[in-house]
């Protein structure tokens, strides 16, 4: 039996809330529609990259985020001395040339456990909280959660050209 991408439930609109909450809201809502675009496909259809003219497939926008969700919150923000995901120095599309259906499962579950240890990592830091790049820069952790969410809302694009392409299911 093939691994299928299991069905998810994306957060409602929060219309009134303080900053933080919409924020980490919004990202929810965005980490939820990616997972959503892969609802419903097998491990072959999600490693596929149906474009001819990119490498991006549904798997590989998966394992994409994985990293930047682990690299973003727990090594930039908590200073964690972790190894980067599926890309090193001389491989730095390793997230996206790296797709393979067998391993379909265990990437997707790799996405779900640094997302919840991303959530985690900064469950009782303040929005103003900082932190400092490799380059000496201060960013706070309000940066984070917008660069976050510009990271997903692209990626989210994507994923809809990825999915129609694939089944031709459309819409968010």
């Amino acid at each position: 039996m093939t691994w299928t991408a299991p069905e998810v439930s994306r957060p409602s609109d929060i219309l009134i809330a303080p900053e933080a909450d919409h924020l980490r809201n919004l990202l929810d809502w965005h980490r939820a529609t990616l997972l959503h675009k892969c609802a419903g496909l097998d491990a072959e259809q999600l490693a596929r990259a149906p474009l001819a003219f990119t490498n991006l497939s549904l798997l590989g926008l998966l394992r994409h985020m994985a990293k930047v969700e682990r690299t973003w919150f727990r090594m930039l923000f908590r200073g964690e001395p972790l190894e980067a995901l599926y890309s090193t120095a001389d491989w730095r599309d390793g997230d996206f040339e790296g797709t393979d259906p067998a391993s379909a499962q265990a990437d997707y579950a790799v996405l779900i456990e640094e997302t919840e240890l991303a959530r985690k990592a900064v469950a009782t830091a303040s929005m103003d909280d900082t932190f400092t790049f490799p380059d000496e820069d201060v960013a706070s952790l309000r940066y984070v959660y917008l660069q976050m969410i510009a990271e997903y809302a692209r990626h989210n694009g994507h994923a809809d050209m990825l999915r129609q392409a694939i089944d031709g299911a459309k819409g968010v």
